[in-house]
């Protein structure tokens, strides 16, 4: 799509393989469907529901050292039976970050009918994100045998003191495997160097042929190849004359030659989102808000989204993804509004999980081809389409975002201090209002609003249950706007000028 990406966009992960396996019909056994013969209707659902990009995560060529390395590793296995009682062991197709080559899967009909997809999905208007894996590849890789340069090596004794970090890959040569400095490795993975120019000529090279056939990528575990984190988890093993210069600017400006209007979403922690933002990327994974979120604790969220708006406006806001639980098991059937409605109602790309809006509680591990059948919960899902449809009008788009001050309703009364608001200003005088209750019992407040257009009166609409008030300007700007929140009740409110 030629058209610039807007501004704090929607994008909705999918899980590849078991979207298309349901797709044909799922239960035992399913073969995917080709990506070239995904339903229309499956399609216009996505635009419907107002999507401005979908990340198909899981597209990639796999592994056949992966299956094996996946279906016989026993800690793995009693995660599968959690997730999915009656496991077949077709049902383990390997993780889909231990890529065996930057090539849509045969099995999902090759890069033609991605390409195809993506023709189709931008005739709705939707873009494409698909992974970008840095920090390794599949064991079994082809360079592990053409480009053994390009990766960590090890010696006998690594491979002697520490075999769940190393392995004996192509032609003897000890390689090692991926991992970050804070676990032992991957065993289905084998670690690149980016201390070898032939390591990152190679990753510029996929990168820049990815930005061929998608809009954008979310790079799995991004700060691994910042030049302080290299150092940390490999030091002497990066070789004896390492070039530690950092690998994203360059890659970056590269994929962005082949495609201009190419993103770039971070998966990041450890507070080195803003290092990233610095070198190139468009959004960094936000786990600080989530977490904050999930602690139960209205100071720090408040605190967190103090930072420069220039920032956040780089965050990407989530309540659950592939990695983490599902948000109606970590929020539960009262928090998860509240925590939904503070996290994509701040600036930021907004990334909601496939079955996030129905209400699943299941997070099947990423090897898995098949889920279990889940109820649809009805008013998680009413409740999800109000909001998606209160964060698609343009205010969120075009307009400014403000952190509104939080006073106390009346004397002895701190309540005020669990609630959360946050404003947005559009051009033609619109404005909308979150306000959330992150406690369990009642909370009031009085909250100061920038002055309006100069009308003297506001009709706020509360977007989640359809209530209607009437408030002057003049109260809304100096005493500020009383609320009283029921526990972790939200007020989605889109302010405009009159009566």
């Amino acid at each position: 799509m030629t058209a610039p990406w807007p501004a704090n966009p929607l994008l909705y992960e999918i899980n590849t393989r078991v979207w298309l396996r349901e797709l044909a019909g799922g239960g035992k056994g399913a073969r995917p469907l080709p990506l070239d013969r995904v339903p229309e209707d499956a399609l216009l659902r996505l635009k419907e529901t107002g999507w401005d990009a979908i990340w198909l995560m899981g597209v990639w060529k796999g592994s056949p050292e992966g299956v094996r390395i996946a279906r016989a590793h026993p800690g793995l296995r009693e995660e599968y039976r959690r997730a999915l009682p009656d496991l077949a062991e077709e049902d383990v197709i390997g993780s889909p970050y231990a890529v065996g080559a930057y090539e849509a899967a045969p099995e999902l009909g090759g890069d033609a009918a991605l390409l195809h997809l993506r023709e189709r999905l931008a005739a709705h208007g939707i873009r494409l994100i698909l992974d970008f894996v840095p920090n390794h590849l599949a064991r079994d890789h082809a360079w592990t045998g053409e480009h053994p340069g390009a990766f960590i090596q090890g010696s006998e004794e690594d491979l002697r003191r520490e075999p769940g970090d190393f392995f004996r890959g192509p032609g003897g040569h000890v390689l090692a495997h991926g991992r970050d400095p804070n676990f032992p490795g991957w065993t289905d993975t084998v670690q690149l160097n980016y201390a070898s120019p032939e390591a990152r000529e190679l990753m510029r090279g996929e990168l820049a042929r990815i930005a061929g056939l998608c809009d954008g990528v979310r790079c799995d575990m991004a700060m691994l190849l910042l030049p302080l984190v290299m150092e940390r988890t490999w030091g002497g093993r990066l070789g004896p004359n390492p070039v530690l210069e950092s690998f994203w600017p360059g890659a970056i400006a590269a994929a962005r030659e082949r495609n201009p209007g190419f993103i770039f979403i971070a998966e990041a922690y450890w507070g080195l989102e803003g290092a990233l933002q610095l070198e190139g990327f468009d959004y960094t994974y936000d786990k600080w808000l989530y977490d904050r979120l999930r602690a139960e604790d209205p100071g720090a969220v408040r605190d967190h989204l103090r930072a420069s708006v220039d920032y956040q406006r780089h965050c990407a806001r989530f309540v659950e993804n592939h990695d983490e639980d599902r948000a109606a098991r970590a929020f539960g059937p009262a928090r998860w509004l509240p925590a939904a409605a503070v996290s994509f109602g701040a600036p930021g790309l907004k990334l909601f999980h496939e079955g996030q809006l129905e209400g699943r509680k299941v997070r099947p591990p990423v090897q898995l081809a098949r889920r279990p059948t889940e109820p649809p919960d009805p008013e998680v899902e009413a409740g999800h389409r109000r909001l998606i449809a209160f964060l698609r009008e343009p205010v969120f788009r075009e307009g400014e975002f403000s952190l509104p001050d939080v006073n106390s309703a009346g004397p002895e009364d701190s309540s005020n201090e669990r609630i959360i608001a946050l404003h947005w200003a559009g051009r033609g005088g619109g404005r909308v209002l979150i306000a959330a209750n992150l406690g369990e019992i009642p909370a009031f407040a009085r909250i100061p609003l920038p002055a309006g257009t100069g009308a003297p009166s506001w009709t706020l609409l509360d977007r989640w249950d359809g209530s209607r008030y009437l408030r002057a300007e003049v109260e809304m700007a100096g005493l500020g706007l009383f609320v009283a929140l029921k526990p972790w009740q939200v007020h989605l409110f889109e302010m405009t000028p009159g009566g």
